[in-house]
């Protein structure tokens, strides 16, 4: 057993480097057609749970080359086993300590909260093939499955929350894949179920599950988010070659930026050209982000364009009215070459600029 001042330690190591299904599917929802029904909801707090990647309720198995980056909690149980050879990494495995079992207590609110809010729109179960936008989604069979790829575009803002209810499971296909657009965050995708999860062989899966049994990740999956199953067990199967089944928190695995705006002139003149400079950086580390950023005046989309190899990105336009103008700049991501791999930022969004357009004389 472990305590808060003595949990077992596992080495530390960055594994920012995502693979290269996870930028496929980026790259390729860019550009996709949002459908859906939006809706502006509040974030989760996860509280405790936050820095924790996996979470059981009795037990957390695992075989053969498992990977979680990010705390593994066990609480009330304390059946921990395949560690070694499984891995835990930024992070420490804690059985039925004080810090496991308030992770545990945090993360029953979170599931209270998510599964407490009202649907915007009740859905099939099938979700490949779909793009969602912010909102509550309810299963309307009470499962949700996914054979093939489902984009969730948070439209421009980096805070859009997406919540899947399924009163019984949820269960994706093998190779299946959640690809991320227009900002949208694995901290603020909430997968609520009311019984048991299982996560397809070599997919790709993107959010946060709260399970109220059992989570299954196959062997080779990869979970971007967290597995949280409060009463049950969750259960890693690993294969015996690489790559290994892993299971990530967002912070470790894309690092985080921030989103800066000016514009120039200001105030400018009904029918002027105005410049709008967004400069995105990384919270830490060298590399720069590069990508697209979105601009936007309010709900507005403006247009969307590159960065440069110093992580700038200019837009130019006259068309603005007469007033004040609301505009945000968010950089949607896409990844940066860092020697033969690619490195996957999380989105970030300026603070609004007020830009005042006077009438022309």
């Amino acid at each position: 057993m472990t305590n808060v001042d003595n949990p077992r330690t596992f080495p530390r190591r960055r594994y920012w480097l995502a693979p290269t299904i996870l930028v496929a599917g980026v790259l390729g929802s860019l550009v996709a057609t949002p459908k859906g029904m939006s809706a502006a909801q509040e974030p989760v707090d996860l509280g405790r749970a936050a820095n924790t990647a996996v979470l059981a309720g009795t037990a957390v198995t695992a075989t053969k080359l498992v990977t979680v980056s990010g705390n593994l909690d066990l609480s009330p149980g304390t059946a921990l086993t395949g560690f070694p050879p499984g891995e835990v990494r930024e992070g420490s495995a804690h059985l039925d300590d004080a810090h496991a079992k308030a992770v545990a207590a945090a993360a029953a609110a979170a599931y209270q909260n998510v599964a407490a809010r009202t649907p915007t729109a009740t859905v099939a179960a099938e979700l490949g093939g779909t793009t969602r936008t912010p909102g509550v989604y309810k299963a309307a069979e009470g499962v949700f499955t996914l054979d093939g790829t489902l984009t969730l575009d948070a439209e421009g803002d980096p805070g859009a929350v997406f919540v899947f209810q399924a009163d019984s499971a949820l269960n994706t296909a093998r190779v299946s894949n959640i690809a991320l657009a227009n900002g949208a965050k694995v901290d603020n995708i909430f997968w609520q179920v009311g019984d048991s999860a299982t996560i397809g062989t070599l997919s790709t899966f993107q959010g946060n599950v709260l399970a109220l049994n059992s989570i299954t990740v196959a062997e080779t999956a990869v979970v971007y988010g967290r597995t949280l199953a409060l009463n049950g067990t969750v259960e890693l199967r690993g294969s015996a070659i690489l790559p290994a089944t892993r299971v990530s928190l967002p912070g470790v695995t894309r690092p985080r930026t921030t989103t800066t705006l000016t514009s120039s002139p200001n105030p400018s003149t009904a029918g002027q050209a105005v410049t709008f400079t967004a400069t995105v950086s990384a919270v830490t580390g060298s590399l720069t982000p590069t990508g697209r950023v979105l601009f936007r005046d309010g709900s507005t989309r403006l247009g969307i364009v590159l960065t440069d190899a110093t992580g700038v990105a200019r837009f130019t336009t006259s068309s603005l009215s007469a007033g004040t103008h609301q505009i945000t700049a968010v950089y949607v991501s896409r990844g940066t070459a860092m020697h033969e791999a690619w490195v996957l930022f999380m989105p970030s969004r300026s603070n609004v600029l007020s830009q005042e357009v006077l009438a022309a004389r």
